[in-house]
């Protein structure tokens, strides 16, 4: 119950920190996903909804937290409180079109590309000699995902007929079953199934079309290529430290071992990953490569493609990944029938898991 209630109140804390500093590491010219001139980034319709954005960030973070402590409180259920990370999410959301809709009416009012040169910048460079895939850093999953295969190989033959699944909030087993090779290696499945769909992804990230700043085209083609290289060392990274916990939580069941803590095993890896992913992308994703250079073009208005600021729909568009306009990292170009393929991956690893493990 511990375990869960500090884990939620983490993972709460760094949504609404997540939530309050994106408008400060986006680019200035997609502020709320809306597609700005540069010389409109600090206009003061888009610094008023910055100032609104947080305070109703802020504001929807407390009633979170003190609506799954109360429900917490008056019922019991442990549940209720990594529920309101959840609530967050989507009150999140709903800060985000809010400012998202009045800066578009803003724009739209304003006119404020009327009379400018739009354009676009391409850098076949980045097609014909991409970054160079990290290998090294795709080898800690590759070696902990082995690791854990082999361990569990030479812990098959005294594991414990009946298998604990899953833990409930107490840290006590509340779903088990017997043993079996689905069972006992369900986890490594995953690990597989994990790190081949997010080397995939990293490698997608390697051939992403970039957004480049068409008034600072050389300047943003060196930010872009640095910037891809880190994203997807970043993504390798954080599937190595999943791997990590699901060996952590396969030796729990292997073992039969009982503990409080067990939600942490896998959770703490995780989350360290992400917090060090969110500051690396962070600390790189603002800064677009202005050299003093300048075509005096204006990035073409294309906010057509970006259904609701955050989806990214263009079927001439033959990208599966684009740059998030809002947040960090990238985002599926919904358009491209590659998306609805690697959703169905997700699906088919997600069924693989409930079946080996809750179907025993």
């Amino acid at each position: 119950m511990i375990a869960a209630a500090v884990l939620s109140f983490v993972l709460l804390g760094l949504v609404l920190l997540l939530g309050l500093v994106l408008p400060s590491v986006t680019s200035p010219t997609v502020p709320f996903g809306v597609r700005v001139p540069a010389q409109r980034a600090e206009d003061p319709a888009v610094v008023r909804q910055v100032r609104i954005y947080r305070w109703r960030v802020l504001v929807c973070g407390l009633v979170a937290a003190s609506g799954g402590v109360g429900l917490f409180v008056a019922t019991g259920a442990t549940l209720l409180l990594p529920l309101s990370v959840l609530v967050l999410v989507g009150l999140w959301y709903g800060c985000f079109y809010l400012a998202h809709q009045e800066i578009r009416a803003a724009k739209a009012a304003g006119a404020w590309f009327e009379g400018l040169h739009q354009g676009i910048s391409v850098d076949t460079g980045l097609r014909t000699d991409p970054p160079r895939f990290p290998w090294l850093w795709l080898a800690p999953a590759v070696i902990i995902t082995a690791a854990t295969a082999v361990t569990g190989v030479l812990l098959y033959p005294s594991m414990p007929h009946v298998l604990a699944v899953h833990y409930g909030t107490k840290g006590l087993p509340d779903r088990e079953v017997a043993k079996s090779i689905g069972a006992a290696f369900s986890l490594v499945f995953v690990q597989v199934g994990l790190t081949a769909l997010l080397a995939g992804m990293a490698a997608a990230i390697i051939r992403s079309r970039p957004d480049l700043d068409p008034a600072h085209p050389a300047g943003s083609a060196r930010w872009s290529r640095h910037y891809i290289s880190v994203g997807a060392k970043a993504l390798l990274g954080l599937v190595a430290m999943i791997d990590l916990g699901m060996l952590g939580s396969s030796l729990l069941m292997w073992t039969g071992t009982v503990t409080r803590w067990a939600p942490l095993v896998v959770a703490l890896p995780v989350l360290a990953a992400v917090v060090i992913t969110v500051v690396v992308l962070a600390r790189n994703n603002r800064e677009r490569g202005a050299n003093g250079e300048d075509t005096g073009l204006t990035h073409r208005d294309d906010d057509k493609y970006w259904r609701g600021g955050l989806f990214y729909i263009n079927r001439e568009d033959h990208a599966l990944v684009v740059p998030r306009r809002f947040g960090l990292g990238w985002t599926l170009n919904w358009g491209n029938p590659g998306a609805a393929m690697l959703i169905a991956g997700v699906v088919a690893l997600i069924a693989l898991v409930v079946i080996f493990r809750l179907g025993g």
